[in-house]
């Protein structure tokens, strides 16, 4: 079994590098793969979960009726208001998706992997980063905008990530500590991290 988490900074290529890693090594990307799962056990529309996913900038701001996780759903019982649905039982079913992906090997981009995946043995865990302005230029290259709107989406994307790690796990993603690897993709070619991480997989499989 080959896991590895990736946690990209907007610019870092993280959409790029991510599905061709899983396809060196064989493995199933995931990646929107996280929010259906989400919803199935929730119960939750995928719309839903899509929307939370998607701006957890926005949702994280909401103001929350309680703390505790939803209950099990019941076969055939009606699901509950997606208002009613916190913030913390959406991310304690995230983790649950994340945990059965791990058991059969895949490479997960993003949704803290690093940390909620940390103690799964042989796991590889990844940072993508890489200079603010670099990343602007390259987030404007891969997404084919001009480097206002690039450094608008960085600003956006590298905040509303920060908080949800923040949020629900009291760490800074940026902290080096949680990877076994951290590489600036806007120094290196995609195709270079790609067989660098690769290479680390194994390594770490043995």
């Amino acid at each position: 079994m080959t896991l590895v988490t990736l946690s990209a900074a907007y610019g870092a290529g993280g959409s790029r590098i991510g599905p061709a890693v899983a396809e060196r090594l064989g493995l199933p990307f995931v990646d929107r793969a996280i929010p259906t799962g989400v919803a199935e056990r929730l119960a939750l529309p995928l719309r839903e979960a899509v929307q939370r996913d998607e701006s957890v900038g926005h949702w994280l701001t909401r103001a929350l009726l309680s703390f505790g996780q939803v209950g099990p759903v019941l076969a055939g019982a009606s699901p509950p208001p997606a208002e009613l649905v916190t913030d913390d039982a959406f991310r304690a079913a995230t983790e649950q998706v994340l945990h059965e992906l791990a058991v059969q090997g895949a490479v997960v981009l993003g949704r803290a992997g690093a940390l909620v995946l940390r103690d799964v043995p042989g796991a590889l865990h990844v940072r993508l980063t890489g200079p603010r302005d670099a990343r602007i230029a390259q987030g404007a290259e891969l997404e084919h905008l001009d480097l206002e709107a690039a450094a608008r989406h960085l600003e956006e994307s590298d905040r509303a990530r920060e908080a949800y790690v923040r949020h629900f796990y009291r760490c800074d993603p940026a902290d080096a500590a949680h990877y076994h690897l951290v590489i600036d993709s806007t120094a290196l070619a995609l195709d270079a991290c790609v067989a660098l991480i690769a290479d680390a997989a194994l390594a770490r499989r043995g």
